[in-house]
C-alpha cells in the first residue's frame, strides 16, 4: 500500500497492531459493513514457508524478518545473563512464530481478578466464540468458531514414557487442558489444521480481507497518539520514511502487545511523569502503571541424557535423518516438522497450599545448549518447568523518544524469596519423576544443572544459569478499577481518563493467567469487539 492510498481514506476504527488481537477485531469490528476499520502493522506480510510449517519457528525466532529480536536488560537473578526476547513482526503478530500451544488458563485465574465481567463463567463463551475445535462442540468447546484447534501429529516413546512416570509420582493424566482445572498430565492441543500453523492471521484477517470497509497496511511504524484534551483523535506515524497524521472518527485501539503499547502510550506523554522525564518525554496524562506490572512465565530447562531410544537430536544429526524428516512432513504433514515446540505439558501444584496448578511442565523429545538448530549428539530430553503465577514484577519502558529505539525490557526474573524456592522446588521434582520406574528403560541421566547441585541455594542459583523466558509478557497496561492506582484501563479495555482510545492484549491482564497466552489473548480482543459494537 503506498502512503497516498493509506491517507485518501477517512476511517472509524484504527487498530494498532495486527497481532493475535488486532486481526479478530479487525475481523469483528469490519463485519459491521458501516464501520470504516484501519488495521496497521509495523512489520510485513506472512508470505514465507516457516511461518507456515510448524517448526518454523525455529528459523523465525531470532530472523529480523519475523522477530523484533529484542533483548533483556541483564538479570540479576539469572546471574546477569541477557536474554533475547521475541516479538512477532509480521501479520498474525507471534501467533506466527510462537509454540502453537492452545491454552487458556484455569477459572482461578479469572476468577481471582475479581472484576466485573472477567470471571471464567462470563469468559468461557467468549473463548468458545472463536474456536474451531477437533472434537466438536461440547460445554467447554465449539467447532463453530475460526481458530482451529487440533491434536497434535506425532507421538515419541519417551514422551510416552515421561506422561507414565508423573502418573507413577501422582499426577494424573489429563486429556483437555481447557475446561477450567488444568491438572494433569496430556499432550497438548494446538493451533494448527491438518499439519500447518494456524495463526490469527489466517484464522480472522484472511477470511475479512476482502471487505471493502477493512484497510490492512503493513510496514507502519505507529510513533504516539494525537489528542485534544482528554480525546484521542487519531496517530502520528512513520510509512515509507515519512511522518504522517492518521485521524480515527470513533476510537483508536491498541492492541500491539504487552511490550509495544505500553511504549505507544509513554511515547504520547501517558505514564508515570519521571518515567517519561527520563526518557524526554513531557506528561501530558499520568497513569502510572503504564510499563509497570511486567509479568512473564520463566521456563526452567532441566535436560536429560538417555538411551535406547530416538529423539529429535537423532533425527537432526545426519542429513538421512532430515531428509526423512522433510520427506514425511511433504506427504502427510506430519512428522517432526510439525511438531510444535512442546507436545507434551503437565500441570500440578508447587506445594499442597497452593488453590490450583502453579507450575507448568514443557516435555519436549530433544536437548540442546539453547533453544534453536544446535542440538546435542546425543538422545536428550528436556522437562522445562515453570512457575505459573510468579511474585516478580518487572517493567517495559522506552529509552527516549524515538519510535525505532528498542525498548527497555525489564522482566526482573527471580527477584522473591518465594520464586527462588519454586524455582528449586521444580528442579527437585523434576529429578523424582525422572527416577520413576516408567523412565527407567530409557536411563536417564542429569546434564542441566546437574547432580552435584543439591542444596536449595544452590538449586535456585542454578535455576538462574539454565532458564530462559517462555515469552509470555503480560499486565504492562493492567485494567483495573478507579480505586487501583496502578490500573490502565477499565474492565471495559477503555483507558482511564481519555476518551475513544482502548487497549486490548496481553498487557491488560490484571495477572498472567496459569497457561500459555495466546487464548486469552484472542478472547480479549473478541470481549472489546462485542464492545465496541454494542455502542
Amino acid at each position: 500500500m503506498t502512503t497516498d492510498q493509506l491517507l485518501q481514506h477517512q476511517y472509524d476504527t484504527i487498530i494498532v497492531g495486527a497481532g493475535s488481537a488486532g486481526c479478530v477485531l479487525a475481523n469483528r469490528l469490519s463485519a459491521d459493513g458501516s464501520r470504516k476499520v484501519l488495521l496497521l502493522e509495523a512489520g510485513g506480510n506472512d508470505r514465507w514457508l516457516w511461518f507456515h510449517i510448524p517448526v518454523g519457528y525455529l528459523f523465525a525466532m531470532g530472523n529480523p524478518r519475523a522477530d523484533w529480536c529484542y533483548q533483556l536488560k541483564p538479570q540479576p537473578g539469572l546471574n546477569g545473563r541477557v536474554l533475547p526476547y521475541p516479538r512477532g513482526k509480521v501479520l498474525g503478530g507471534c501467533s506466527a512464530i510462537n509454540g502453537m500451544i492452545y491454552m487458556r488458563g484455569q477459572q482461578w485465574d479469572y476468577d481471582n481478578w475479581r472484576l466485573p465481567g472477567w470471571d471464567w463463567q462470563s469468559v468461557l463463551p467468549r473463548f468458545k466464540q472463536s474456536e474451531n475445535y477437533f472434537n466438536g462442540s461440547d460445554n467447554f468447546h465449539s467447532d463453530k468458531g475460526e481458530l482451529r484447534v487440533e491434536q497434535q501429529r506425532l507421538r515419541w516413546d519417551i514422551l510416552d514414557a515421561w506422561q507414565k512416570a508423573c502418573n507413577e509420582y501422582g499426577i494424573q493424566s489429563n486429556e483437555d487442558f481447557n475446561t477450567g482445572d488444568n491438572a494433569g498430565v496430556g499432550l497438548f492441543h494446538v493451533n494448527q489444521k491438518k499439519g500447518i500453523r494456524y495463526s490469527a492471521k489466517r484464522a480472522f484477517l484472511n477470511p475479512a480481507l476482502a471487505r471493502p470497509n477493512l484497510t490492512v497496511a503493513t510496514g507502519v511504524l505507529v510513533d504516539k497518539l494525537t489528542l485534544q484534551g482528554d480525546q484521542v483523535t487519531g496517530l502520528e506515524v512513520i510509512h515509507q520514511g515519512r511522518r504522517h497524521v492518521l485521524k480515527a472518527g470513533l476510537e483508536v485501539v491498541l492492541s500491539a502487545g504487552a511490550v509495544a503499547s505500553p511504549c505507544i502510550l509513554q511515547r504520547s506523554g501517558i505514564g508515570d511523569p519521571q518515567t517519561l522525564a527520563k526518557a524526554g518525554v513531557d506528561c501530558v496524562h499520568r497513569l502510572d502503571g503504564v510499563g509497570a506490572n511486567l509479568q512473564d512465565h520463566l521456563q526452567i530447562r532441566v535436560q536429560f541424557k538417555v538411551q535406547n531410544t530416538k529423539t529429535l537430536n537423532c533425527l537432526n544429526k545426519s542429513w538421512l535423518g532430515k531428509a526423512k524428516m522433510g520427506l514425511q512432513y511433504a506427504i502427510n504433514q506430519s512428522g517432526p516438522l510439525s511438531m510444535a515446540p512442546s507436545q507434551l505439558g503437565a500441570f500440578f501444584k508447587s506445594d499442597s497450599s497452593q488453590p490450583s496448578a502453579d507450575l507448568e511442565y514443557h516435555v519436549q523429545p530433544m536437548s540442546a545448549e539453547k533453544l534453536g538448530l544446535n542440538l546435542h549428539p546425543f538422545p536428550g530430553l528436556t522437562a522445562s518447568v515453570c512457575n505459573l503465577r510468579p511474585s516478580s514484577r518487572g517493567r517495559v519502558d522506552i529509552q527516549s523518544n524515538d519510535p525505532a529505539a528498542a525498548p527497555i525490557i525489564d522482566p526482573n526474573y527471580l527477584s522473591t524469596e518465594s520464586d527462588r524456592q519454586i524455582a528449586a522446588r521444580s528442579i527437585e521434582i523434576t529429578r523424582e519423576i525422572s527416577a520413576q520406574p516408567c523412565v527407567s528403560r530409557f536411563n536417564p541421566q542429569e546434564i542441566k544443572p546437574g547432580p552435584q547441585i543439591s542444596s536449595a541455594s544452590e538449586l535456585a542459583k542454578a535455576a538462574g544459569d539454565i532458564a530462559t523466558t517462555i515469552f509470555h509478557p503480560t499486565s504492562t497496561c493492567k485494567m483495573g478499577l478507579d480505586s487501583d492506582a496502578q490500573a490502565v484501563t477499565s474492565p471495559q479495555l477503555a483507558v482511564h481518563g481519555l476518551r475513544n482510545l482502548h487497549i486490548a492484549d496481553a498487557s491488560v491482564m490484571p495477572s498472567i493467567v496459569s497457561g500459555n497466552t495466546h487464548a486469552p489473548t484472542v478472547m480479549i480482543a473478541e470481549t472489546l469487539a462485542a464492545t465496541l459494537l454494542s455502542q
